[in-house]
């Protein structure tokens, strides 16, 4: 791939079978998540002409499955550090019993820098201790928004001023109440405040952002069982639009799935 200066990022993976963000700029090769097997995330950066051997560290938001079932793996055979917040370590010391304490990396609240990029995590109401990142690098910002049961102000406001967005929508209300696989406790759990975002709480919260100045989001973390991304785009485009939001004129809309996306460079 030809030499680019800026940042630049693309989703590798999204949903229910696994999380994998890749993110890179002049200086530094970063994943977020790895949700996929170590095999299979070594076959999505060769997409990118990326070696697991350039990655430079790995950012964990939380410790459910489909965002770390391939950490262990990768970063103790490449060698490569890994950072969460030390609440989400706490659940994750068990998980992860390959890596070497010495690429156990811990922060805090506060925004850190990784080389030329600054990450800003920010706290998500989910049923674990969950994060949600900002990365800005040379007056360019771009944020990753999941596994989040409903959005607020201190969150919106960590989001504010991206210019590309990737936001939870995980489930279509009709097609979570009707699945006759979940028990009811289950359905409560992911409607609840510490769940997932329904597609229409997706779009209420998209339209906060577009009235901040984003103009590119990609709809994320879809359920395999209570969404697909026909569902999830009509039904973020109709709220929008209820709003005077217009999908293709105020903001672009894309959807993640479980294959590789769209690279966004931001210049």
């Amino acid at each position: 791939m030809l030499k680019f200066f800026g940042m630049r990022i693309i989703n590798l993976a999204s949903g229910s079978d696994g999380n994998l963000t890749y993110l890179e700029t002049d200086n530094i090769k970063l994943l977020v998540d790895i949700g996929l097997c170590c095999s299979e995330v070594v076959k999505r950066l060769a997409l990118l002409n990326v070696c697991p051997e350039q990655i430079d560290a790995v950012l964990v938001s939380h410790e459910h499955s489909d965002h770390i079932k391939g950490a262990d793996v990768f970063c103790s055979r490449y060698n490569k550090p890994i950072y969460a917040h030390y609440e989400v370590w706490k659940g994750l010391d068990e998980k992860l019993k390959k890596i070497p304490d010495s690429n156990k990396k811990m922060f805090e609240y506060e925004s850190f820098l990784l080389k030329d990029l600054t990450i800003i995590p920010f706290s998500l109401p989910h049923d674990v201790p969950c994060f949600g990142f900002a990365f800005e690098n040379n007056l360019k910002k771009v944020s990753i928004l999941t596994d989040l049961g409903h959005t607020n102000n201190r969150i919106l406001e960590c989001v504010q001023g991206s210019q590309v967005v990737y936001i939870e929508a995980n489930y279509d209300k009709e097609m979570l109440g009707k699945n006759e696989k979940y028990p009811l406790i289950l359905k409560r759990r992911i409607a609840g405040k510490n769940g997932h975002l329904s597609n229409e709480d997706s779009a209420c919260a998209i339209a906060n952002l577009v009235y901040g100045g984003t103009r590119q989001v990609i709809l994320s973390h879809l359920s395999r069982e209570n969404n697909s991304p026909k569902t999830a785009f009509d039904t973020v485009v109709r709220e929008l639009k209820k709003l005077g939001i217009v999908e293709g004129v105020h903001v672009r809309i894309d959807v993640a799935t479980n294959l590789p996306g769209v690279i966004f460079k931001l210049v």
